[in-house]
């Protein structure tokens, strides 16, 4: 069950996890059964035979590849009932956890975020969606899911991550109707960058522009595209300016490799959840991932194969 195809992550990642959470999730049991009246004292009656590593390990192989319960309950040999209470239990905690910098740090939210770029003060920015389950035919707000992009039911979600491509942050769920920008000011991110240190760049595409003027020029991009009637500009003048977007593409790509890791993770293709649910969901995927980046290969890195010797085309 360690196996990385199955879960995603390296043995020493998920022993990590096991060391980390066990703790957290046997005091929030505690609690959990201290809070109502009882009969018997905490600890008499049946055992668990389906212990937490168990529930972590059902929890991620749900979470990479977007099993059903009932799949993963007859794969660990229990009901479907202990798969759902133990994904319930086991991934909040995985959402809480944040995204993991150098240093074991973890940044949680947008403020610990920007609070980062101030010793990083560079940072890619951008968003995703994920499409989501369509609301029952006249439930208010029913449209408020659609988004004009994909025109389909979806779920927005900001990712923030490093030059590198390593997550900062992954969060701030919204509707799909509500566009990049307005999300981002939705999530406070202006006021925050208007009382960030000098020097912080965040780089951004062409759905966030107007950023740039209500942060002070902190969220940098690219030019808009010469208009119809600009045509009749110089050519080097327009070279220069296509050079300019294209530099600034190059330099903002490692954000769109960041949510295709994101979306490697099965559940994150079509999410058949509770929409209410996302949010968990895609923190603790990302926080998932950013400990997969600092600690083993990332995503990205291809296998290495044995070099062969070059044999002529034969037609």
């Amino acid at each position: 069950m360690t196996n990385r195809r199955l879960t995603g992550l390296s043995r020493s990642v998920i022993e990590g996890l096991v060391s980390e959470l066990r703790p957290r999730w046997q005091a929030r049991h505690r609690d959990r059964l201290a809070s109502r009246v009882r009969r018997r004292g905490i600890g008499a009656g049946a055992k668990h035979r389906f212990g937490f590593v168990d529930r972590l390990l059902a929890t991620l192989v749900h979470l990479r590849h977007g099993l059903t319960h009932d799949v993963i309950a007859a794969w660990f040999g229990v009901h479907r009932s202990t798969i759902s209470r133990s994904i319930a239990e086991i991934r909040p905690l995985l959402a809480e956890r944040g995204c993991r910098v150098r240093d074991g740090v973890r940044l949680r939210t947008l403020c610990d975020v920007v609070a980062h770029l101030e010793y990083h003060p560079q940072a890619l920015m951008d968003a995703t969606e994920v499409r989501v389950r369509r609301p029952a035919a006249g439930r208010a707000g029913r449209d408020r899911f659609v988004s004009g992009k994909a025109r389909l039911n979806t779920m927005k979600a900001l990712v923030i991550c490093d030059p590198l491509g390593r997550l900062l942050f992954c969060g701030e769920t919204r509707p799909g109707s509500m566009h990049d920008v307005t999300q981002a000011r939705t999530a406070g991110l202006v006021d925050l960058l208007l009382n960030a240190p000098l020097g912080v760049q965040i780089l951004a595409d062409a759905g966030y522009q107007g950023l740039g003027t209500d942060t002070g020029g902190a969220v940098i991009t690219p030019r808009p595209k010469p208009r119809k009637r600009q045509t009749s500009l110089p050519p080097s003048v327009i070279a220069a300016h296509e050079a300019a977007r294209k530099r600034h593409s190059s330099q903002r790509i490692r954000v769109e490799h960041a949510i295709g890791h994101l979306k490697n993770w099965r559940i994150l293709g079509r999410y058949h959840g509770r929409r209410e649910s996302f949010d968990t969901t895609i923190r603790a995927i990302a926080g998932l991932l950013s400990d997969h980046q600092h600690t083993g290969r990332s995503e990205n890195t291809t296998r290495r194969r044995r070099a062969l010797p070059a044999t002529p085309h034969v037609r």
